[in-house]
């Protein structure tokens, strides 16, 4: 498992290098990005026949599976911590207009 985490960290950090743009994010968040990136490139490897059922995606292909879910990451996290508008109560707001 700690060599699974340790990986998964340097194909975070090659993905985040290759990847143009300035990501914001943690050590923890660039071990998931690369253990995501190799899961993601196995699946898409798998299901295109480029490995059998059982074989792990090599570390270019986690690379390259990786900077997609950076690329997926960027898109979402935006609209996640997006902070809500103000509310003004309704009575505030026929005062202005009266205004």
């Amino acid at each position: 498992m700690l060599w699974t985490i340790l990986i998964g960290f340097f194909v975070g950090v090659f993905a985040r290098w290759i990847k143009p743009g300035a990501q914001a994010m943690g050590w923890i968040m660039t071990s998931l990005i690369g253990i995501g990136g190799a899961v993601l490139a196995t699946f898409i490897g798998q299901a295109l026949g480029w490995y059998a059922h059982g074989d792990k995606a090599g570390f270019l292909a986690s690379i390259g599976g990786a900077v997609v879910l950076l690329v997926v990451y960027e898109v979402v996290k935006p609209r996640v911590t997006r902070a809500p508008a103000a509310i003004t109560p309704p009575a505030s707001r026929s005062r202005d207009r009266e205004s």
